[in-house]
């Protein structure tokens, strides 16, 4: 358990549920606040936080939401909690005394959060990472090195005293629910699906000399567990497994989360149902207006609903239904409603604009739009296991590339095409995005995100009918992915994120920063 090797549908593919520009900075410095926050048992007075000079937050904590994530969660608030707009407010109002700082800090990950807490009786030092998509794995506390995924609930026991191992291991010995062991002189982790009962911590409170014990509780919704398997971990081994059961490819992503979740099929399709009801809510609430001062470009999404309703359009059938959805749910998320990061907040409009715009054309039901997201899901899992959704590691190909490629499979499923065509179209639409690089205007999610999103769309529709077609995808999906990873991670940092290159760097992009920022 702890950092898992098995992702999970709806912890780093469809989700997370949040508010804010992005989902590296938002909601995975949320999730990193809440877990710091139980480190110090919800008691912080003071907090010094700390960036690289040579990583991505240098440049982007404050306009891409960093700082507004890391300020909910020290107040255990939730990543899609309305009160996030105001943090500044809430953080003052508080107590809370915050030091942010650009030190060199010796970390290798571009998205590295280093914080030091203290209050009236303890100081604690965390080191954490922003993975991509909202997820985070905490790599040091107490500089004493550990692996958190926040996919379980942690228990740590400060102690040198090597009775203690003993005495829990004895406890725990056929627990199938927990793991145990000393990760340090000083310090014994314990890692389960729920966190320990109450007469084993008063056993050892009464029999041992303790100098503290923390809990830490989950951040991701769906939990690691010990023993954890799955079925299959790549499209290889998926297509082996399916050689002779011919499963729909939404119907091997239900057989995946399944076994993965260790929850039922109805309930993975509830799941998933209740995400397609969220964006299709935050794409209506998009159409309907929106309004935000810190954004780049303002309420778009009626301007094109206006002309297409008045034919004033070049006809391009579904895809200017894509466009429009596409538009309406970028504008909600830079206007800090609800979204889903799906697969990042920066991509957050390609998915469900491809398939909801696609089924509202076709006039599909919810159901079959459910069974595309996850057919589209199966596409992350793999990409997820093979290569990032991190633009700060493989630019944006990362994150509008991967959703291109995802909803180019959901469009196939959406047309009940069969599972070898989603992933041909999977692996088409993937092919065409290698380089696509990261460099938002004014330092903002906005702009050349909404253009991406929708070219990512686009390609996904095009790939989608050419694998109806059969077209010949010459390269498969696993060695396109392995591919787009060694790309990703090759292109400069300076177009990865940091807001140091390509259109982040024109003289109208410094203007309106400035701008942006004076307001």
């Amino acid at each position: 358990m702890g950092l898992t090797k098995f992702p999970s549908i709806f912890n780093d593919v469809m989700g997370p549920i949040m508010r804010g520009p992005s989902s590296s900075h938002c909601a995975a410095s949320v999730r990193i606040g809440r877990m710091a926050r139980d480190l110090i048992d919800g008691d912080i007075k003071e907090v010094l936080i700390e960036f690289d000079p040579q990583g991505s937050l240098a440049t982007t904590h404050t306009s891409q939401g960093s700082d507004m994530g890391l300020c909910g969660g020290f107040l255990g608030w939730e990543a899609y909690d309305e009160r996030l707009v105001d943090y500044k407010k809430a953080i003052k109002e508080s107590g809370i005394k915050l030091n942010i700082e650009i030190n060199e800090i010796g970390t290798e990950h571009p998205n590295t959060y280093k914080l030091t807490l203290k209050n009236d009786e303890e100081t604690h030092e965390l080191v954490a990472i922003s993975t991509g998509g909202g997820m985070i794995e905490i790599v040091k506390i107490d500089r004493i090195n550990v692996s958190m995924a926040g996919d379980c609930y942690e228990t740590l026991i400060y102690t040198e005293d090597v009775g203690v191992l003993e005495y829990l291991q004895s406890k725990l010995f056929s627990n199938e629910n927990f793991t145990c062991k000393r990760i340090d002189t000083n310090l014994i982790e314990i890692k389960g699906q729920r966190l320990l009962d109450k007469e084993i911590l008063d056993g050892l409170r009464s029999k041992f000399e303790l100098a503290v014990i923390k809990e830490l509780r989950p951040v991701l919704p769906v939990l690691s567990r010990k023993g954890m398997e799955v079925p299959y971990i790549t499209c290889e081994e998926m297509l082996n497994y399916n050689e002779d059961k011919n499963l729909d490819l939404w119907e091997l992503a239900v057989h995946y989360e399944s076994i993965r979740g260790d929850i039922s099929t109805e309930e993975v399709l509830s799941k998933m149902n209740d995400i397609v009801r969220l964006m299709k809510k935050s794409i209506f609430e998009g159409i309907k207006g929106t309004d935000f001062e810190d954004r780049i470009l303002g309420y778009q999404s009626g301007l094109f609903k206006k002309q297409m309703e008045n034919e004033s359009l070049l006809d391009a059938g579904i895809l200017n239904q894509m466009i429009l959805f596409i538009t309406a749910m970028m504008e909600i998320k830079s206007s800090m409603g609800v979204i889903v990061a799906a697969p990042t907040a920066g991509a957050c409009g390609t998915i469900p604009g491809a398939l909801i715009g696609t089924a509202s054309v076709m006039g599909l039901t919810e159901d079959e739009i459910t069974k595309a997201m996850l057919a589209a899901s199966m596409i992350g899992i793999f990409i997820s296991v093979q290569s990032t959704f991190s633009a700060e590691i493989g630019g944006c190909q990362a994150e509008c590339g991967s959703a291109s490629g995802m909803a180019a499979a959901g469009l196939v499923a959406l047309k009940k095409g069969n599972t070898q065509q989603a992933i041909d179209a999977a692996s088409m639409a993937l092919q065409n995005i290698f380089g696509m690089v990261c460099d938002p205007v004014a330092n903002r999610v906005e702009v050349p995100c909404l253009g991406k999103n929708v070219m990512a769309a686009s390609n996904a529709l095009s790939c989608a009918n050419m694998a109806l077609a059969n077209y010949n995808v010459v390269v498969p999906l696993g060695e396109v992915i392995e591919a787009m990873n060694k790309v990703g991670r090759s292109i400069p940092y300076e177009l990865r994120c940091t807001a140091l290159g390509g259109l982040s760097v024109t003289k109208t992009s410094k203007i309106l920063e400035e701008k942006l920022n004076k307001n």
